[in-house]
């Protein structure tokens, strides 16, 4: 026999669900007739299945250790050493500075992303047993592109994760870029379009008008610093489409600087040459919480969280913006977020 006892990770689902996860290799009908015939029960009783768990639930399952192990399987996928910069953690979530290059999630099987290295950084930790994994697997809740370096939130627990998805899917949390553009944007400005993805290409276009299949954007800026050639904007996403902020810029004729797929190849090609930029120059500098949050994020409600400039993206920022004020806010980026410890006090 096997006593499972429901954590805030299990609690709010179905019985059945988390047996599903607990034995992922046991067929349905496996599950259920042991449930019909009593060799699992909740809390000492008979059940079906469709009981809602409660922390602190007693689940039994009257099965051989050799049986419960047979249908349970947990992977735990071996990944390279990686540092993460942890810009804020707690109990239930953990705000990391992602660098460009970094997948958020893995698009197959064999890539390593920020999703494995966070297991492996709670696993080495003490944070997270393997045990765990067979009910609930960490994960990040807004993804970033490949190429795009900066914040990323991620659930450590169930309650933290379901808490952080629902503020990032009602646009009540503040989503905040910096990207360096290609020309002068003098003005502050909110823009909106359609966006529609071809999933053959991985690339997007951005229309005025609806089209089949399309969605809609939403993207404001306010312009930083100008030079002659370049804007330092910051962007605050309304609407969070794949690439809407890179192609919805290059659609008023603004690249970003080192975008492969939306930018300006001449442009590119003359960032990479004089100052070594390979990649595009867009970065997730700050997550902005909701005034009104309870459970797991109430102590996070109102709070603002920094992630500093990447070298590349300050090598040509100084460069191309040289005056005193744009050297003061340049400074300021590229220590944002680290007068603050771990635990974002």
């Amino acid at each position: 026999m096997r006593l499972v006892t429901v954590t805030k990770n299990e609690a709010g689902q179905r019985l059945d669900k988390l047996l599903f996860k607990y034995m992922n290799l046991a067929g349905k009908s496996f599950v259920y007739k042991m449930l019909r015939k009593k060799n699992i029960t909740l809390n000492g009783k008979k059940c079906d299945g469709s009981e809602r768990l409660l922390e602190g639930d007693e689940i039994r399952l009257f099965l051989s250790e050799e049986t419960i192990e047979k249908f349970s399987e947990v992977r735990v996928q071996k990944v390279s050493r990686v540092k993460l910069e942890i810009v804020y953690e707690d109990e239930d979530v953990i705000f990391i500075n992602k660098p460009a290059g970094m997948l958020s999630q893995k698009a197959r099987d064999g890539d390593e992303s920020l999703v494995e290295y966070l297991i492996t950084y709670l696993m080495e930790s003490g944070q997270l047993t393997k045990e765990e994994l067979k009910s609930f697997r960490p994960s990040v809740c807004n993804r970033l592109d490949r190429n795009t370096s900066g914040l990323v939130a991620a659930g450590k627990s169930l309650p933290g994760l379901q808490e952080l998805s629902r503020i990032i899917k009602d646009r009540s949390i503040g989503k905040y870029y910096l990207c360096l553009v290609k020309g002068q944007v003098k003005q502050p400005s909110r823009i909106e379009g359609w966006l529609l993805k071809d999933e053959r290409t991985n690339r997007v276009e951005v229309t005025k008008e609806e089209r089949g299949g399309s969605l809609p954007i939403c993207t404001e800026y306010t312009p930083l610093l100008r030079s002659g050639a370049h804007t330092l904007l910051k962007v605050k996403l309304i609407t969070g489409r794949s690439h809407q902020i890179r192609a919805h810029l290059a659609s008023i004729g603004c690249p970003v600087v080192g975008d492969r797929k939306y930018g300006d190849p001449a442009e590119n090609r003359k960032a990479r040459e004089q100052f070594g930029v390979t990649g595009q120059l867009l970065h997730a500098a700050e997550l902005v919480m909701p005034g009104e949050l309870s459970g797991p994020l109430c102590r996070l409600r109102g709070r603002k969280f920094a992630a500093p400039l990447p070298e590349a993206f300050l090598t040509m920022a100084e460069a191309v913006f040289t005056d005193q004020d744009s050297r003061e806010i340049l400074a300021a980026w590229k220590c944002a977020g680290r007068n603050r410890d771990r635990k974002g006090r």
